[in-house]
């Protein structure tokens, strides 16, 4: 080397927390990623095989929001359950259970249709404890334990529903009627049951931008209280997860229970919680469409826990636990609501839309896989 020869400073290395990351791996990140850009799809789908048959109509628009929202409430709690590493299998039979709750002490008992609901509420959500202190004190997987009680409380819903009125399908006894003593309970209908902003939708209608009726009333009659629900409950779920502690202690139990443990959060409170949180969201369906049906069947519910448990993977929740979203719960939600209603706006059997939702499923938990994966790898 020569005396004059300069000296290169040795490179420092780059942070990784200062580091530039580009707008479009920011998004893809997000665990809600995949399931915005499934959303988007299917809406363009849609409006290109269905565009001009009022799917995209303020009428079409409710009815396919409504069927969302209903699936939508059940997968905020299903979402926040996976991330903490567990599932309910309980859920469809919880709808069933709860709606029977609901309909026997108000039609046979003479209770007011407000302490039915009350009742129906506190009962399923005591189950829902019972499901996760079974699942924290015994260890047993929770897809076993809330397997059980999908037996039990479907079994449950026929057999009291028989042995207290005969039947399995209750609207009416005598001269009570169901859906008149919901609709003459001015706080159980403003919860649950109508539509909202009905009458900015009528203003629309007489001022001509929303389609009317020959009264003058709109078409369109209002948003659905269905819909309300699912804004809030997902609203509350992802800011719950996002910015509380609450939210923190459940991604760190669902990414490992026993390193949560060790670092002092209460592992089991989380986990109890959430299935009583899954519970509260079951009974809010079966409520809500009690109200709409007017009636109230103990086979309700089939095959809903499935169906949210579907939305939450679309969604970017990890069958693993530890990762998801409330928001991308919320948007598979809305995919099962525009294929179930698009296709009856198309020619496509009505066939293919399980088929459909197979195909979703797979393609999401393919896709969060290999974004995680491919994270996890630029990280080492």
């Amino acid at each position: 080397m020569t005396p004059n020869a300069p000296t290169l400073a040795p490179t420092a290395p780059v942070d990784d927390r200062i580091r530039q990351v580009s707008l479009m791996r920011k998004l893809m990140a997000r665990p809600e990623f995949g399931a915005l850009a499934g959303t988007l799809l299917v809406f363009f789908m849609f409006a290109f095989s269905a565009g001009g048959s009022g799917m995209f109509n303020p009428e079409g628009i409710i009815n396919w929001s409504t069927v969302a929202a209903y699936l939508g409430v059940l997968a905020v709690g299903a979402a926040l359950l996976m991330i903490a590493g567990e599932f309910d299998l309980s859920v469809g039979s919880m709808i069933g259970f709860a709606g029977m709750l609901l309909a026997i002490p108000a039609l046979y008992w003479g209770w007011p249709i407000s302490a039915s609901v009350v009742f129906a509420f506190t009962v399923a959500m005591c189950l829902g404890w019972l499901n996760g202190w079974l699942v924290v004190r015994t260890g047993l997987p929770s897809f076993i334990v809330t397997l059980a009680f999908f037996f039990i409380l479907r079994g449950l819903s026929l057999a009291v529903s028989v042995i207290f009125t005969g039947r399995t399908i209750l609207s009416s006894n005598g001269d009570l009627v169901l859906r008149d003593m919901i609709n003459q309970d001015p706080v159980i209908a403003f919860l649950f049951n109508g539509y909202t902003l009905t009458g900015l939708f009528n203003s629309l209608a007489q001022a001509g931008i929303l389609a009317a009726r020959d009264d003058g009333t709109a078409l369109a009659t209002g948003i659905p209280k269905a819909v309300v629900w699912w804004i809030g409950l997902t609203a509350a779920g992802a800011f719950l997860l996002a910015r509380t502690k609450w939210g923190n202690w459940i991604q760190a139990v669902g990414g490992d229970a026993n390193a949560a443990k060790n670092v002092g959060i209460p592992v089991a409170k989380v986990k109890v919680s959430l299935f009583v949180l899954m519970a509260f969201c079951s009974t809010v369906f079966a409520v809500l469409q009690v109200a709409d049906a007017g009636s109230a069947a103990a086979d309700r519910g089939l095959q809903k826990e499935f169906e949210a448990i579907i939305a939450a993977v679309i969604g970017g929740c990890l069958l693993t636990g530890g990762y998801g979203s409330v928001i991308g719960a919320a948007f598979g939600a809305l995919i099962f609501g525009m294929v179930q209603i698009g296709i009856g706006y198309t020619s496509i059997d009505n066939n293919w839309y399980r088929v459909f939702l197979g195909l979703m499923l797979l393609i999401a938990v393919l896709f969060n896989n290999y974004i995680r994966s491919r994270f996890a790898a630029g990280r080492r």
